[in-house]
């Protein structure tokens, strides 16, 4: 994403003023409330993490693919380096298709996570990559290409057809209610990047109401939606204001980065970057990971494990054949738990032993 420091500070300066009525902010936490709760947490560490045998969210949590064996297995390459979180997308189709079942197997994925003595941030809704998700049977990964089977959920136009359905409102406080008070999971990441693929305020309906109805449940656990697009005004300002903590994205250098930092720190509430790391676009764990330990906002990079989303592949540099990039956009293991840079997985270790 392009950012530039003026559109962001326009972007800041929309955050004040107030998009809802009291209703919606009945439950959110108090600054010092957020505060509190960070403060009871070892510095918060880890990577978005799908199985590599999974292309997408559906294959992820569907009964036929989900694959507990593998999920352990590279749960422990992070727990090896020191991670104490993994950031899960969840799907609302595996939950429809099979809710009792879904929800059973998020309760296996999470007592193996607390094995590893990992906590894990669930998203629920997701703006990015394919609009049209289709329970069943996934696609086959396309060769040399970057998450060419992942799924947005609910999709697109359903991300604006369904945004009051009591369908998808069933679904978010189920699984909320289910979780609400288990210690396991660490926050509710309510959607991930909200218009995307050109939505922008489309999103809105959708955005505003997976707040009101995980503000009904009212979980022991805060609730945020992460900044990513310091253009979208409206979002940005609506996300800003009805977040228990700061969650935000950022895959530049390291000076963009901590000018970010510098402007979201005006907020005075904990801040978790819940996205970054994309070697080939100068955002590395050698120059990011210790300025955000610096500052003591969690870090969670994109991507553990090389597998069928293809992430080593940078978003819009596809190699027809195959061939392994020069330099891994994304990822830290390859599928047998060595390390793509042993430097990297060095300075993670160092870290966090340190923090």
């Amino acid at each position: 994403m392009k950012k530039t420091l003026l559109i962001f500070a326009l972007a800041l300066g929309f955050f004040g003023f107030s998009q809802s009525g009291a209703n919606l902010d009945a439950n959110k936490w108090s600054k010092e409330k957020a505060k509190a709760w960070y403060a009871e947490h070892d510095w918060i560490t880890g990577a978005n993490f799908i199985p590599s045998t999974a292309i997408n969210q559906l294959e992820m949590w569907q009964e036929d693919t989900y694959d507990p064996e593998t999920i352990d297995r590279e749960l422990g390459y992070a727990e090896g380096i020191g991670f104490n979180t993994m950031r899960v997308y969840l799907h609302s189709l595996a939950y429809k298709s099979d809710n009792e079942g879904f929800k059973d197997r998020v309760d296996d994925y999470l007592s193996i996570a607390d094995k590893h003595h990992i906590k894990t941030i669930f998203v629920i809704f997701d703006d990015v990559w394919d609009a049209n998700p289709k329970i069943g049977k996934q696609r086959e990964p396309k060769t040399g290409t970057h998450n060419s089977g992942w799924m947005q959920d609910p999709g697109y136009p359903a991300s604006k057809e369904l945004a009051n359905s009591p369908e998808l409102k069933a679904y978010v406080q189920d699984i909320i209610k289910t979780f609400k008070d288990d210690e396991r999971v660490l926050f509710w990441d309510l959607y991930n990047e909200p218009g995307n693929n050109d939505k922008n305020t489309e999103s809105l309906p959708l955005l505003t109401n997976v707040f009101k109805w995980a503000r009904e449940v009212n979980p022991s656990q805060p609730l945020s939606v992460g900044l990513w697009s310091w253009g979208y005004k409206e979002l940005n300002t609506f996300q800003a204001q009805h977040s228990d903590i700061i969650t935000y994205h950022d895959y530049e250098n390291a000076a963009m980065h901590r000018r970010v930092i510098e402007l979201l720190k005006t907020h005075d509430r904990p801040m978790i970057c819940t996205e970054y790391m994309a070697r080939t676009n100068d955002s590395r764990f050698s120059n990011t990971l210790p300025m955000l330990a610096e500052n003591k906002i969690g870090a969670i990079n994109w991507g553990l494990v090389n597998g069928k989303t293809n992430t080593i592949y940078a978003w819009n540099t596809p190699i027809a054949n195959g061939d392994e990039p020069v330099e891994w956009f994304h990822d830290v293991f390859r599928k047998d738990g060595t390390p793509y840079r042993q430097d990297e997985v060095d300075l993670i270790k160092k870290l966090n032993d340190a923090n």
